[in-house]
């Protein structure tokens, strides 16, 4: 029967006050269809289950399109070769995160639009303390080579992931919550994480969002670039570290098969050839483009552009403990020298998202919109450094990367600073002796006065509010020690419900903004692009390609 408010309100009685809570806030219009979507795919409701509530209350949003018709053909793309071999607890390289998303698969997985759908998992819930997580397992998978995936893969993937002698490239993810010891298998189909600390957003930590954390047998040992046994849509005919790969339709798959029977994927050396071959026809898609390049595809007939909102960013800090940026006043007057629309437009043609100073980008759902966007004001700056004892400004050196945008991004803010009196010296590195050996006293990363350091994209703010800013945190540039944030940091990451969730993130956003620690001009939009006439790729902010739906019109 369709879904009707009689449904609804069944659901509100048999549900728990988290769930409540995000109906009550929807219905209050404290959420958006769309945050309430993404709000509640966390806390493990269906994507039919979500729909069927916003369109019981007259909500509903624009229809989904249909999968095409016609399967066969060969779909190719581009990408720049992976890094190193491909241990999928290691990657952390642009072309090893896109090869992963080929022949893996994850708990759950995040679209485009940010809301987290069933994957190997169907279903997952919290218990009321937020400590402890249930996931059931999807019945009939097989991996590629033919055995039964069960929650004993799940529950050996996760140990691995979260053992500290492993060398995972998740462990900075799940520091503090979750522990090799702390997944279980409960039975064939049932997997519980018990955390070290409550979690209220969870499931991203086992998401696609964690791009380490595809499902793999329980007898995994280290070849996954030879054989890339999981569970995808995809299985693997041939790789080749520095040419490419070839995938095939795997039709012993437990959801829809694939409609490419084939996907060819070339490695090139850099982006730029990645680019020419899409212009010339020889691949269809790219699923990563980086925003430098972006104008010239938008020129190409031929081409077309997949903007998706990302939390990425260029985080400029000023140190907190010494020189001249130690009075927030002066670290205020610098954020407020900004014109942020200005620099997104000119340095990404407006393909970014403003920042407020703040990890909360504005797509979050928990970001509090409340709070006053700080804008470019020149005359409060200069107020502030005369109070601050500067009104005769003062010189600094910048640490700046030669990567991307980043230059520009640095010149717009010399430029900008110079109009309050004070000058900015560029020193520019190269990303390795940027980040050096990324320890405190070895690094102009963690140790110059001012210094600009790009984020990945991630679903939720959470990592970056610890590791570069809370006191103890690994990347703390800014050098910034205040236990009321650090406390504040640990009450949003606990909270299981949206409006104790948005509650804490305006506390956050307004101690950010008092105390300027480091600025977040724009949250910088993935980009990727593909042939005309293809649809159904699904590409996320990570660069993650999943073509099981793509098909090429002719």
């Amino acid at each position: 029967m369709p879904f009707d408010r009689i449904a609804l309100d069944a659901l509100r009685r048999c549900s728990g006050p988290a769930i409540v809570g995000a109906i009550d806030a929807l219905v209050a219009g404290r959420l958006t269809r769309r945050e309430f979507m993404r709000y509640g795919s966390v806390l493990g409701l269906s994507p039919h289950l979500l729909i069927g509530v916003t369109t019981a209350l007259g909500l509903a949003g624009a229809p989904r399109q249909g999968r095409a018709a016609t399967p066969g053909g060969t779909l190719r793309f581009g990408q720049v070769a992976p890094v190193g071999g491909l241990d999928p607890a290691r990657v952390a390289d642009p072309g090893g995160i896109t090869q992963l998303a080929m022949c893996g698969e994850y708990l759950c997985t995040i679209g485009p639009d940010s809301i987290l759908r069933p994957g190997l998992a169907t279903s997952w819930s919290p218990n009321l303390d937020g400590n402890v997580w249930t996931f059931k397992i999807r019945e009939g998978v097989s991996f590629h080579n033919g055995k039964a995936m069960t929650a004993a893969d799940v529950a050996a993937t996760f140990a691995r992931l979260a053992d500290p002698d492993g060398e995972s490239n998740a462990l900075t993810i799940f520091e503090g919550y979750l522990s090799k010891s702390g997944v279980r298998a409960v039975d064939a189909s049932t997997v519980e994480f018990h955390l070290e600390a409550p979690h209220g957003q969870f499931p991203y930590l086992v998401s696609s969002d964690n791009v380490n954390a595809i499902i793999l047998p329980t007898d995994h040992r280290d070849d996954f670039e030879r054989n890339q046994t999981a569970t995808g849509p995809f299985r693997l005919e041939q790789y080749a570290a520095d040419t490419g790969a070839v995938f095939v339709r795997n039709d012993g798959y437990w959801g829809s098969k694939a409609l490419p029977d084939r996907i060819e994927a070339t490695f090139f050396a850099d982006d730029a050839s990645t680019l020419e071959a899409l212009r010339l026809g020889k691949i269809d898609i790219i699923a990563r483009l980086p925003q430098a390049l972006a104008a010239t595809v938008a020129a190409a007939p031929a081409v077309q552009i997949i903007r998706i909102p990302s939390s990425a960013h260029n985080q400029l800090h000023m140190r907190t403990d010494s020189g001249p940026f130690k009075d927030p006043r002066v670290r205020r007057a610098v954020a407020l020298a900004l014109d942020r629309a200005k620099i997104a437009e000119t340095l990404l043609s407006g393909r970014a998202q403003i920042g407020n100073d703040s990890p909360f980008a504005p797509f979050y759902s928990q970001t509090d919109k409340t709070v006053t966007q700080r804008a470019r004001n020149l005359a409060e700056a200069k107020a502030l450094l005369q109070a601050a004892g500067v009104a005769g400004g003062f010189a600094a050196e910048l640490a700046s990367q030669s990567f991307q945008e980043i230059p520009a991004f640095a010149l717009a803010i010399k430029a900008a600073v110079a109009e309050l009196g004070v000058t900015l010296n560029i020193a520019s590195l190269a990303p390795a002796a940027y980040f050096a050996d990324g320890v405190f006293g070895k690094s102009p990363w963690l140790d110059s006065a001012m210094g600009i350091t790009d984020y990945v994209h991630h679903g939720i703010p959470n990592g970056h509010l610890t590791a570069p800013l809370r006191s103890d945190g690994a990347w703390n540039a800014a050098h910034y020690k205040n236990p009321a944030y650090d406390r504040q940091v640990a009450t949003y990451i606990a909270a299981l419900d949206i409006d104790s969730q948005r509650k804490a993130a305006g506390d956050i956003q307004r101690t950010l903004l008092e105390d300027t620690p480091v600025i977040f001009a724009y949250f910088t939009d993935a980009l990727a692009a593909t042939r005309k006439g293809l649809s159904g790729a699904e590409v996320s902010p990570h660069g993650q390609v999943r073509l099981a739906a793509a098909s090429l019109a002719t």
